[in-house]
């Protein structure tokens, strides 16, 4: 863990300046996408290159590339038509917020709701570099959205929006299955999605909603766990509530099989189940580095 990647107020509630910061360790780790503004009035091509998208068909000509052959297209009229390119469409990145109760918890360095708050951060700070759109949103019916835009300025909004969300567990939280089923009907083909969750709150959200969002989304999800959740000592274990002091005994199999039931299973089924619709995954304890995933996502994504 970096020095400073620690601030004493950012361990229970995050702060908006500790979320401001970690665009430093953003800043070089990847290359923005460039050629993303004012691409309206562009001639289409029958060339496909990096950075472009489908625009539409035409009857296929002389010296056209046998390999964008739109085969649908020319079945259903009888005649041989080929693909057209155009330069994509600036990039969304819609940051979906997890506000489940559970994540207002934390056993060592932070509250998981804090690292949540930071790995957004991380997340928007990342998607400003690559000259993407960002937005982001919560399972609320009361508060609307963040509306896509693009620059510092959008990711100032969200960071604002961050710092509210995670201070406290939300009162109208609705649960990630309606965040993201909000999130469906703003996203477009090739936009990123980035949800920053609890394991348990993954698996309340049905599997087909998770697999319409990857047909028309790259989406990564980052889990937020914490070290006693996942692994804790074979021990008595006194702590107080708001009626009084109790005794949590975790020495025994059985209490541990049952602790392991309700923290550790959860886990190992979200990520099961993300990975089979081959939707990436990123766990983070909440104390691990903040950012240090994003390198490592994108060494495995080939970024």
């Amino acid at each position: 863990m970096r020095s400073h990647d620690l601030t004493p107020e950012d361990t229970t509630m995050p702060s908006l300046s500790a979320l401001l910061a970690l665009r430093a360790r953003v800043q070089g780790r990847a290359g923005a996408r460039r050629g993303r503004y004012g691409v309206s009035g562009m001639a289409l091509s029958p060339l496909r290159g990096r950075g472009m998208e489908y625009a539409e068909s035409r009857e296929y000509v002389a010296g056209d590339d046998a390999r964008h052959i739109d085969w649908r297209v020319s079945a259903r009229t009888g005649r041989a038509h080929t693909k057209l390119f155009q330069a994509e469409r600036d990039r969304l990145s819609l940051i979906v917020a997890d506000t489940s109760p559970r994540l207002y918890f934390g056993s060592r360095l932070r509250f998981k709701s804090v690292q949540a708050a930071r790995v957004a951060a991380v997340a928007a700070w990342a998607s400003l570099q690559a000259g993407d759109r960002i937005a982001a949103l919560r399972g609320s019916r009361q508060e609307a959205a963040i509306a896509p835009a693009a620059g510092a300025r959008a990711v100032f909004r969200v960071l604002h929006a961050l710092c509210r969300w995670y201070a406290e567990p939300p009162q109208d939280d609705e649960g990630l299955a309606f965040a993201l089923q909000r999130a469906q009907r703003s996203l477009h083909t090739g936009a990123r999605l980035w949800v920053v969750a609890e394991p348990s709150s993954v698996n309340e959200v049905p599997a087909a909603l998770w697999a319409a969002l990857a047909q028309r989304a790259d989406i990564i999800v980052l889990l937020m766990i914490d070290p006693f959740e996942q692994s804790p000592p074979k021990a008595r274990l006194p702590f107080v509530q708001a009626d009084g002091r109790r005794l949590l005994d975790l020495s025994g199999k059985a209490q541990r099989i049952c602790w392991q039931q309700y923290f550790v299973a959860p886990l190992q089924a979200a990520q099961s189940m993300l990975m089979a619709l081959r939707v990436h995954v990123v766990t983070l304890s909440c104390d691990a580095d903040s950012a240090d995933w994003l390198t490592a996502l994108q060494f495995e994504r080939g970024a």
